[in-house]
C-alpha cells in the first residue's frame, strides 16, 4: 500500500482527497500547516506528498525546498490557485514534480499521483524508458526498440514532456503552455495536432501497436504498454 502525504489547510479539500485517496487504497497522512506537514515528511518519508503552496506557518514551495534541501527525492504534487505559466514553472524548479491547478477534478489528482509513483525515484535520469520507447537525454537520440527515430528538437521535446507523464491524458492546452511555453491558449489553432500528426508518424510505425492515442474531444495519450 503506498503512503501519501497531504499537507492542505483547507479541510473541506483535504477530506475529500482523503476519501478519493483511501477508496483508491492508499494509505494518507493529513497536515493542516506547512511547519507539521514539513515535520511529517521527514519523520514518515511517504512514497509520495500532495503538497497545497499557500499554507499557514510555512508555504509549500518552502517545505518542498525545505526537503529537497535535505536530499529528500520524494516525488510531489503541487496545488495551487495560481494557474499562471510563470506560477507553475517555479513550483516546478523549486523541486516540485507536477503541478495541479484548483479547481479539479479528484480523478486527475488521482491519475497524477499514480504516474508520479511510476517514476524512477531519480530525477537526474538521463535515459527514458516507456514500454519500447527509449530517448537519452543527453545524447538527444530517441529509439523504437531497435528503430532510430529521427526527431526534430519539438518533436523531441514533445515526446519527452509525453514519456514524462506516459498513460495520463495531455489536453491540447497542456501541450500549448508546457512543450511551446504559450502563456495564453489560441482559440483555434491546430498547431498541437499537426506536430502530433507528425510524431505519431515517426512513432508508430507500419505494422506497429499505436503508442500514441488520440482522446477524441480531450488530447492525447502515450501508452506505457503495447
Amino acid at each position: 500500500m503506498n503512503r501519501i502525504l497531504l499537507i492542505e489547510d483547507d479541510a473541506e479539500t483535504a477530506e475529500a482527497i482523503v476519501a478519493e485517496l483511501a477508496d483508491r487504497g492508499f494509505e494518507v497522512q493529513w497536515a493542516a500547516d506547512g511547519v507539521d506537514g514539513l515535520d511529517r515528511a521527514r519523520a514518515s518519508s511517504p512514497d509520495a506528498m500532495i503538497v497545497d503552496r499557500m499554507l499557514p506557518g510555512m508555504d509549500g514551495l518552502t517545505v518542498i525546498e525545505a526537503l529537497r534541501n535535505d536530499q529528500v527525492r520524494t516525488p510531489v504534487l503541487v496545488l495551487s490557485a495560481l494557474g499562471a505559466v510563470d506560477d507553475r514553472v517555479r513550483g516546478l524548479r523549486i523541486g516540485g514534480d507536477d503541478y495541479l491547478t484548483k479547481p479539479f477534478a479528484l480523478v486527475e489528482l488521482v491519475a497524477r499521483i499514480e504516474a508520479l509513483l511510476r517514476r524512477p525515484v531519480d530525477s537526474c535520469e538521463t535515459i527514458l524508458r516507456v514500454g519500447p520507447l527509449e530517448i537519452d537525454l543527453i545524447q538527444r537520440t530517441a529509439r523504437r526498440g531497435e528503430r532510430e527515430l529521427d526527431l526534430l528538437p519539438r518533436e523531441f521535446r514533445l515526446l519527452e514532456y509525453m514519456m514524462r507523464r506516459n498513460d495520463q491524458l495531455l489536453t491540447r492546452a497542456m501541450l500549448l503552455e508546457e512543450v511551446w511555453n504559450y502563456k495564453f491558449v489560441p482559440a483555434t489553432t491546430n498547431l498541437i495536432d499537426v506536430h502530433m500528426g507528425r510524431l505519431r508518424h515517426k512513432v508508430d510505425g507500419p505494422g506497429e501497436m499505436q503508442l500514441i492515442r488520440n482522446v477524441r474531444g480531450s488530447g492525447f495519450v502515450l501508452r506505457s504498454r503495447q
